[in-house]
């Protein structure tokens, strides 16, 4: 894949790109309207916080356990098996979440997903970190991510749409479809081993993340990433579970809060990793994105407020009347504020963790490293918020997640530098 210069739509003429691309579309598409099927199992089971909490802890939990191994075996074997068999997971997930009968089946199979969708998720970035052209990485990565952003609105409309008409098992076997076409997409126009650079007999897991980790700029990441994924995944937890229980909103009206933030994201991602690219100083994008997610982060606990300033709506949805609640404004001004937020930081924090792993033929492993810094506030986040909101009240429970945020950021700040470009070999082994 040599192809530089134009807009992000020339590489949707590549096939491999497309494949991979295919792969983000499936995963970011299920990962999207199943948050809001588990707003419906929420109220279907009458759960309290803390268990609500545990449907995005269980989910971290199996990412966090395997995501170092996995970046490893993802930079020294094929990573084409890997991308096929976190689809065929996938596949595997839905057909649990049609089955399940209580709060701990849906946690079970959250397991599952998180297990799918870390395959896809570390080996999909690594491979697109691999195979883009050194001066156009951003907007390789941006417009990967801007795929899976479109994904994951379409996840919210489509997905929301089919809950709401149709139920539970008909939206998991249309997801089924999306991934099965998926898999035959990467299985025809993939190349074997698209990624894998490093020799295994010349690198060790432990001795790739110590060599990463005294990189000056990847430890403020990794710390940055503690505090921020807290606070990220309280957010996408809760927010549909909060729209949906405490306001009644039903699952159109959740996708639409959802797709404000996607819509943005979807619209400016691409754009802002050509951007970052021209104009260097990626970790002033990732401060910036972190400081306004805290914002939205903020604003979403005053949609309890809305009642007594915004008037509500009523209107006919596919021959039914509905009743569109105040507290649907806020929540969607927030989530929008979001999207801008991820549009500004996602793209430069991934290529600055790929351009620190390039150094060593360590992409995986270095993303893996981004994600398992990722995976343990995202392991602690929900839990804890859950606890906060049933001992509290909401408010306190997203101010925490967004002074997390806050606080990370500025420890992120403090910590960044950029160490010297390393002699490019392969890492010892043991």
């Amino acid at each position: 894949m040599t192809e530089t210069g134009g807009g992000s739509l020339k590489l949707f003429k590549n096939r491999e790109f497309v494949a991979l691309a295919s792969t983000a579309f499936a995963r970011s598409q299920a990962y999207s309207t199943i948050l809001i099927a588990l707003a419906l199992y929420a109220d279907l089971f009458q759960t309290s916080g803390t268990v609500e909490g545990l449907f995005g802890t269980a989910f971290a939990l199996i990412q966090l356990i395997v995501v170092l191994p996995l970046g490893r075996l993802v930079d020294t074997h094929n990573a084409k098996h890997f991308l096929l068999a976190g689809l065929g997971v996938n596949v595997l997930a839905f057909v649990g979440f049609a089955l399940v009968g209580n709060a701990t089946d849906v946690i079970l199979v959250r397991i599952l997903q998180g297990a799918g969708a870390s395959l896809l998720w570390i080996t999909g970035s690594a491979v697109v970190g691999e195979l883009s052209p050194d001066a156009e990485r951003g907007r390789w990565l941006g417009t990967y991510n801007q795929v899976a952003a479109f994904s994951s609105l379409a996840g919210d409309v489509v997905g929301g749409l089919l809950l709401f008409t149709y139920g539970f098992t008909l939206t998991y076997a249309v997801l089924s479809v999306v991934t099965i076409l998926a898999t035959l997409t990467v299985f025809a126009y993939l190349r074997d081993n698209p990624g894998g650079k490093t020799d295994p007999e010349e690198a060790t897991g432990t001795e790739t993340l110590r060599t990463l980790l005294d990189r000056t700029a990847v430890r403020a990441l990794v710390v940055f990433r503690l505090g921020f994924g807290f606070g990220k995944m309280a957010v996408i937890t809760f927010l549909p579970i909060y729209a949906h229980t405490e306001f009644g909103m039903n699952p159109l009206f959740v996708a639409a809060i959802l797709a404000g933030g996607k819509l943005t994201k979807t619209l400016f991602q691409g754009v802002v990793g050509g951007y970052t690219d021209r104009v260097g100083h990626k970790h002033h994008f990732v401060v910036a994105g972190a400081l306004v997610y805290a914002v939205g982060t903020a604003m979403i606990p005053f949609a309890g407020s809305a009642a007594s300033v915004l008037p509500g709506l009523s209107f006919a949805v596919f021959g039914e009347s509905v009743r569109l609640a105040p507290a649907f404004f806020v929540l969607f001004a927030a989530y929008a504020v979001i999207g801008v937020a991820d549009s500004l930081r996602l793209p430069a924090s991934m290529a600055l963790f790929v351009e620190e792993g390039e150094h060593f033929g360590a992409v995986a492993a270095s993303l893996s490293l981004r994600s398992v810094a990722w995976k343990v506030g995202e392991v602690i986040g929900p839990f804890t918020v859950g606890v906060l909101w049933d001992a509290t009240s909401v408010f306190v429970a997203f101010f925490v997640a967004a002074g997390l945020i806050v606080v990370a950021t500025g420890v992120f700040v403090a910590l960044y530098s950029v160490d010297p470009t390393p002699a490019r070999s392969p890492v010892p082994s043991d």
